[in-house]
């Protein structure tokens, strides 16, 4: 049975400081080349103690079960957050970026980026680069000092829903209300083999000699290979992974940490929070992940939220798109959604800040 949710209700689950832990989401994706086809999760680069590449992220479980990471917490906010961008022209209107203020940051000529494209958000280095540095620094002691998360609802609130970490300034750290991650489980890891073939023998053209061309194909590292003027072999590559188990989104919205945050109108601050966490996560799903792995939901599973109670029962709800962006759009009005400001980049701020230190260091 579904319990249905309203708009009370909805404020309960900000205001009862002893009420639900969290709403929960499995979805269950699939290619969209069908079962079993495979699809590429991200690779990564080594660290710089263990330099390379480090392939896909899989963990092999104690009865030998291979998990793949097809898409991280992080991954999955920054695909999360731009919900609430403003339409560019000629697209059909936003009704979610009415709920948050527009920040950009202009930087060449008519360019710019907003801070909900920004990686680290209000801590991003390309905040501090410009005039809302002193702002966002002010916002941060704020919270650090006093516990209120009033100023930054005003100027970054998606910061309060997917978490920042002012990890280059002040260390204030607010965690994330809402995360989503997606993983495959037990995986066969592919591998694949190409071979580049130039279209014309340059060589014999007189361009190279053929001693230089007998010594630097086959090389993928020799300049004549990496310029593409002569035969080069790729060979057992990343081919991608076939999922002979689920493909899992999994998406929370934590209550707990969203309670916990505070502010000269903190009851309106957490259902303005709550609103912008529900419409994130209810918002379909973008499932062009990166090349060769296009995912889907599979068609006939019912999507249904679950409402984790504090003794672990799990309820299952009626949550959709549309009674999110109706909650939201009250709450946003009750609480005052921040002004929308342009600035400057600032090439000055930009070169000090390379060369500043953290609280920290």
């Amino acid at each position: 049975m579904i319990e249905p949710l309203d708009l009370e209700s909805i404020n309960a689950l900000a205001d009862d400081r002893d009420g639900p832990v969290a709403l929960y989401l499995r979805q269950l994706l699939i290619p969209v080349e069908g079962e079993g086809t495979p699809f590429f999760p991200p690779t990564f680069a080594g660290s710089p103690q263990n330099r390379g590449d480090l392939g896909y992220n899989i963990d092999v479980l104690a009865d030998g079960t291979k998990v793949a990471l097809v898409d991280s917490v992080g991954s999955q906010a920054n695909r999360m957050e731009p919900v609430f961008l403003q339409a560019k022209e000629g697209e059909a209107e936003n009704l979610r970026s009415a709920l948050v203020p527009q920040v950009e940051i202009a930087y060449g000529e008519g360019k710019a980026v907003s801070i909900l494209e920004a990686g680290h958000r209000l801590g991003d280095a390309i905040i501090r680069s410009s005039e809302l540095k002193e702002r966002s620094r002010a916002a941060f002691e704020a919270f650090l000092d006093q516990g209120d998360a009033g100023p930054l609802a005003k100027l970054a609130p998606t910061s309060l829903v997917f978490g920042v970490w002012d990890s280059r300034d002040t260390q204030a750290k607010l965690p994330r209300v809402v995360q989503a991650t997606i993983r495959a489980e037990d995986v066969d890891v592919l591998t694949r083999s190409a071979q580049y073939v130039p279209p014309l023998d340059y060589a014999d053209l007189e361009v190279f000699s053929e001693t230089d061309k007998e010594k630097q194909q086959g090389d993928p590292k020799s300049p004549l290979s990496k310029r593409g003027f002569v035969h080069v072999p790729a060979v057992k590559s990343h081919g991608g992974i076939v999922a002979r188990g689920p493909i899992r989104r999994d998406v929370t919205v934590n209550l707990i940490a969203l309670r916990r945050l505070d502010g000269e109108n903190g009851q309106a601050l957490r259902r303005y929070v709550l609103g912008l966490a529900l419409v994130a996560a209810t918002a379909p799903m973008d499932g062009f992940l990166r090349a060769g792995c296009l995912l889907t939901p599979v068609p006939e599973e019912k999507v249904v939220w679950l409402l984790v109670r504090r003794d672990g029962e799990r309820v299952a709800v009626d949550l959709n798109e549309a009674l999110a962006l109706d909650y939201a759009r009250g709450a946003a009005t009750a609480f005052g959604v921040g002004e929308g400001c342009r600035v400057a980049f600032d090439k000055k701020r930009a070169v000090a800040d390379t060369k500043a230190k953290t609280k920290e260091q």
